[in-house]
């Protein structure tokens, strides 16, 4: 088939598209590299710069290419972020996914995998969290893609467009040359192994008094392969169903101090952890339950041990220290 990958340049956007090459398909990867990294495309994939808000761009490459389906990563995920500026999100998360729908329904492309977010439970009532968990986001990152997900539907019921909606939990880990380079970085894993390298000071614990394990809150993490995989299976899938909804995530909960202790351990170096206050809105504990997934398509995680995941992330950093290095960032390599 041929796919055309959203946002390809991105952490998880770049892996599933380097899974599909692997499997066979076609790759065209669009991405307009304001958060996203050149030297993360792979070479058998063909790259266009361009942003989802541009109409008549994408109009031109699902035409030129015959595009079969569409894999939609683009989006901008600082939930931080969308409490400040709500208006960014709602644009770019929002309006330009129905751009990107509009002008797939004019090319008759009738196949989507769209990456979601378990940040559309908010704070769930119970754990672990499945598909029929009320849907109440807690802020405007989870609202922007909500919004997408009700338009998803309608589209569906009127259009006939198939897609699968794959509600995320914690992404981790790398390949050998693929890993997670946000800038900013704002996630747990990363965090905790720049420490080890020494980029940052120290790592801070927001809440040490939970009512878990250990104090510290609960989170559900997945090997970044383990999703590329489900990202294949839910296109297979649309073959032969219109609508799919499924969590990904391990179904299993690792603390953040469980998440440093193994970090040392994988490190083999010291980290400085710093307790502090509470973040406002961080629920204790959120474990998805991946039942559906795994009994409809037959998912099963590969790597859903926690040393495998921060191990992998952590060979991956000492690989490339500066993420993707300065000279290949945001350009196409000499």
């Amino acid at each position: 088939m041929k796919i055309l990958v959203t946002g390809g340049a991105g952490y998880i956007g770049s892996v599933v598209s380097q899974e599909l090459i692997r499997a066979g398909h076609k790759v065209i990867v669009y991405d307009n590299l304001g958060h996203g990294y050149r030297a993360a495309v792979s070479p058998q994939a063909e790259f266009v710069e361009g942003d989802i808000a541009d109409r008549e761009k994408l109009d031109y490459l699902l035409g030129r290419y015959s595009v079969d389906a569409v894999m939609h990563f683009a989006a901008f995920i600082e939930l931080g972020e969308s409490m400040k500026l709500p208006e960014k999100y709602f644009r770019n998360n929002s309006a330009n996914t129905l751009t990107l729908l509009e002008s797939m329904l004019a090319h008759n492309v009738k196949r989507l995998v769209f990456s979601s977010t378990a940040a559309l439970y908010g704070n769930p009532e119970r754990t672990p969290i499945d598909e029929e968990e009320p849907l109440k986001p807690t802020n405007a990152y989870g609202e922007s893609k909500l919004l997408v997900e009700r338009m998803l539907s309608w589209m569906n019921r009127i259009h006939g467009l198939r897609y699968a909606s794959l509600r995320y939990f914690n992404a981790a880990g790398a390949t050998d040359d693929l890993g997670e380079a946000h800038e900013p970085e704002s996630h747990l894993i990363p965090l905790v192994l720049q420490a080890a390298l020494g980029k940052r000071e120290s790592i801070s614990i927001f809440g040490a008094d939970y009512p878990t394990r250990d104090g510290t809150c609960i989170r559900d993490y997945i090997h970044v392969i383990d999703l590329a995989t489900a990202h294949l299976l839910a296109l297979e899938a649309l073959g032969s169903h219109d609508k799919l909804i499924y969590n990904l995530g391990n179904g299993r909960g690792f603390s953040v101090r469980e998440v440093i202790e193994v970090a040392r351990k994988m490190t083999g170096r010291e980290i400085k952890a710093v307790e502090t206050p509470r973040r406002p809105g961080d629920p204790a504990v959120l474990v998805a339950s991946s039942e559906k997934i795994r009994k409809e398509l037959k998912w099963t995680p590969q790597y859903p041990d926690l040393e495998n995941i921060v191990g992998s992330a952590w060979k991956w950093m000492l690989k490339y220290p500066e993420g993707y290095a300065a000279t290949h960032r945001k350009q196409a390599p000499s």
